[in-house]
């Protein structure tokens, strides 16, 4: 028989390791993928399994890539891209209201505009009371907003239960969370009063009327939280200072380079960025990361086992075969890599078909939207979804398949160097 032919219409090529002849790729590989389809069961199993392990880790993790995604939009959405106050507004806390708040607050929003990023700054006003009905008397957490600039920017973030949302040039009204709203007895149209320390310390009392109740989603804050006009709140608070500017910019990426260049301009203030301040989303974040990095870790192990149990199987099958090979001069290399070629295609077999199922559940919950029950403090679904991202497919393909070229390598070498004349004699 000549070199680089082979014994049967399954086995890999001879070759001339002798006579120093390289590897030679695409034969050896149309060898390899005969190789896989001696025992079609068998390989069928591997590849439906390698397939199963890939499209669970695409589907798991992009579940988590678009729940981060989610939670980033919405805590940029709520607090602005870049946050800017004084040093103090984030490192210590107030012995009165504002006693860390902006002074100049037009000067400075039109200065911060100049930027060709900078899409909208509002400013917000953070303060704590009591909301009273006459009859009872409640702890508000409440905020000042510029609410035309507000809803422009930030679009729908409140559901509206009954009247209607704030407008600019009306002062002495608020928005009431559902809660909050229902401990009061409170409904569009009805009077309440709010107390609250001024900057100097003393109690201020104001008349404002109900303009409407509205929930976030989260049940624990709609019990507390009143929105207001930085007009209403600077008269309860009597001051015209702001506890903070929220900067809108024009995309996410550009949020690290306005940074720099607003920490230039403004070098006696703090610019923080949107996740400076989301401690739900790197809370989120973090606990996902430890949940799908150790479910990815375990469907890979058990990827591993698999492709290693069908080699194994098929190796000790072909043990007198191998020990043939070795005797017409094919070298022990050559071998392992037409092994490892055929995990190569197990792996990437399974992992391509897994691809296609992860790619064909994320469209499918486009296309037919699946609603998920609140998680644990809030009162609303979500839907699911799956994100389609190019590098997390990439990523697992290849590490699936370098996973299973690995695997079928090291469980060659052993059985490709035993002594020829006992490969001969294996039954």
């Amino acid at each position: 028989m000549s070199v680089h032919q082979p014994l049967s219409a399954g086995t890999l090529p001879i070759g001339a390791a002798n006579h120093g002849t390289s590897f030679a790729f695409w034969p050896w590989l149309k060898f390899a993928w005969l190789n896989t389809l001696r025992n079609r069961r068998r390989s069928a199993v591997t590849v439906t399994i390698a397939a199963l392990g890939t499209a669970a880790i695409l589907l798991a993790g992009g579940f988590a890539l678009y729940t981060y995604q989610g939670l980033a939009q919405s805590s940029a959405r709520s607090t602005g891209h870049l946050i800017i106050g004084k040093p103090e507004q984030f490192s210590k806390d107030e012995d009165t209201p504002l006693q860390h708040g902006l002074d100049n607050v037009a000067a400075l929003r039109a200065k911060l505009l100049v930027d060709d990023r900078v899409r909208q700054v509002l400013p917000k006003i953070e303060f704590s009371g009591l909301i009273s009905n006459g009859d009872k008397s409640t702890v508000m957490m409440a905020a000042g907003i510029d609410p035309d600039a507000e809803f422009a920017v930030k679009g729908p973030f409140l559901k509206i239960h009954a009247g209607q949302v704030l407008a600019s040039g009306e002062t002495l009204r608020v928005m009431l969370g559902e809660g909050l709203a229902r401990s009061l007895k409170a409904t569009p149209g009805s009077s309440l009063t709010l107390l609250a320390s001024t900057t100097d310390g003393a109690l201020n009392a104001l008349d404002v009327t109900v303009a409407g109740v509205f929930s976030t989603g989260i049940s624990d804050i709609d019990k507390r939280l009143v929105y207001t006009d930085i007009a209403t709140a600077q008269k309860l608070l009597v001051t015209q200072r702001v506890s903070s500017l929220g900067v809108f910019l024009d995309r996410m990426e550009s949020t690290e380079p306005t940074q720099a260049r607003l920490r230039g301009a403004l070098p006696q203030l703090e610019v923080r960025t949107w996740i400076d301040q989301a401690s739900f989303y790197r809370s989120v974040k973090e606990l996902y990361n430890r949940i799908f990095g150790a479910l990815g870790l375990i469907i890979g192990v058990i990827v591993v086992f698999v492709v290693t149990n069908a080699m194994a199987m098929a190796i000790i099958e072909r043990t007198r075969e191998i020990g043939t090979l070795r005797a017409v001069g094919t070298l022990p290399s050559q071998l392992v890599r037409g092994f490892a070629l055929e995990g190569l295609l197990l792996g990437g077999a399974g992992a391509l078909v897994g691809a296609l199922i992860a790619l064909g559940v994320a469209i499918a919950l486009l296309v037919f939207p699946v609603q998920m029950p609140p998680p644990p403090g809030r009162n609303v679904g979500y839907p699911l979804q799956v994100a389609i991202d190019a590098p997390l497919y990439l990523g697992t393909l290849a590490a699936m398949v370098l996973l299973a070229t690995i695997a079928s390598a090291l469980v060659a070498r052993r059985t490709v160097n035993k002594p020829i004349v006992d490969a001969l004699a294996h039954v």
